[in-house]
């Protein structure tokens, strides 16, 4: 048996995280199919497993959350926190994401196909995050390692006290948060976002040349006592 449904309206999340953790792989199951999951929170959290687990319509919090080599795909929107702390692996929203996005994620790919809210990519730590639409404000605040591309529009302070992160924008900035500066893109930045839309399913959308690239100025990376504490 490669393949199983779970119908969230007859079942718990518990049942079906339970069963993701410790019954799947031991059966032979690689695919899982959610039904009716009408918001759920903490759908698919803390794989570890080579699975690919299907989401059937809109999820709540923390979908996703500390994913590990497994493929999670929601078929509708989510709510806050979608992929938090992921490891690796990837982790495909069709829809909308609300606050807080791929927030810390140290490996993998966070695709979302439409916009997402506040905080996007918050002090992501190594993972990927592609958005096909816009980002809201402060995201990829504290970014300290990791890429993200957003296809549309940025809000206020974005990369605000950006690390090693590169951010990559299509659209419009509003503004730069702390410390974030614009640099030229270099081939090497174009073969990287050529091959993040790739994997993202959005290469036929987009060129790589219509991108700008956002990095760390370093200034803030050392106190200043000249600064007066204005950084």
């Amino acid at each position: 048996m490669e393949s199983l449904t779970f119908d969230l309206a007859s079942s718990p999340v518990t049942e079906l995280n339970g069963f993701l953790h410790k019954r799947a792989a031991a059966e032979g199951v690689r695919r899982v199919q959610v039904q009716n999951p009408d918001g759920a929170h903490n759908i698919a959290v803390g794989l570890d497993a080579e699975l690919e687990v299907v989401v059937q319509g809109h999820a709540g919090y923390y979908a996703g959350g500390m994913n590990k080599t497994a493929t999670v795909i929601v078929e509708g929107s989510v709510g806050t926190g979608v992929a938090e702390n992921m490891m690796s692996g990837k982790v495909h929203v069709k829809g909308f994401a609300s606050n807080g996005a791929g927030a810390s994620a140290h490996g993998g790919l966070l695709v979302i196909e439409g916009d997402a809210g506040l905080r996007c990519g918050i002090s992501l730590k190594g993972g990927d995050i592609v958005v096909g639409g816009s980002v809201g404000s402060f995201s990829a605040f504290m970014a300290q390692a990791g890429r993200m591309v957003i296809c549309g529009d940025a809000g206020d302070a974005l990369g605000d006290s950006l690390y090693e992160a590169v951010l990559y924008v299509k659209g419009t900035v509003k503004s730069l948060g702390a410390d974030a500066r614009y640099e030229d893109m270099t081939d090497v930045d174009i073969a990287a976002v050529t091959g993040l839309l790739a994997d993202a399913g959005l290469g036929g959308q987009h060129d790589a040349r219509d991108f700008r690239r956002i990095a760390s100025a370093r200034s803030l990376y050392h106190w200043n006592a000249d600064a007066n504490q204005e950084y």
